[in-house]
């Protein structure tokens, strides 16, 4: 009997990834704006660009995004903590966050940032940042 190796989410949900944000990275429409937002910080750490655009609003969303490091300046995503996911209408909602990450060898930074979201065609989209 092979026991595959845990594969727990990046998104800090207790879940293994292909039954957590795996399955939205894998086009499985994200359920609320939290669970969005927990799939887009599991793609950062993924390194999946394209997931990330793909939910971006299209209104906001940049041309190009790369996630490519300069040289010696890999980012080290080290957590995710959800303050407050708040539904504003009948297609938005808002989430509150930390992620925490290092650069290189610096030191840790916490990021924090109020997230909007719409929900278009059943599909919720990261719209920008207040």
């Amino acid at each position: 009997m092979s026991r595959t190796a845990p594969d727990p989410c990046p998104c800090g949900l207790a879940a293994d990834y292909a039954a957590c944000c795996g399955r939205f990275h894998a086009g499985a429409a994200a359920p609320d704006a939290e669970r969005l937002m927990r799939s887009r910080y599991s793609a950062y750490v993924r390194h999946l660009s394209d997931y990330l655009r793909a939910t971006w609003h299209p209104d906001t969303r940049p041309a190009e995004l790369s996630l490519d490091d300069a040289p010696g300046q890999r980012t080290q995503w080290l957590g995710l903590t959800v303050q407050d996911h708040q539904v504003t209408g009948s297609d938005s909602a808002e989430v509150r966050f930390t992620a925490r990450y290092r650069v290189g060898g610096g030191s840790a930074v916490k990021m924090t940032e109020h997230s909007r979201f719409l929900r278009v065609e059943g599909r919720w989209y990261y719209l920008d940042a207040v």
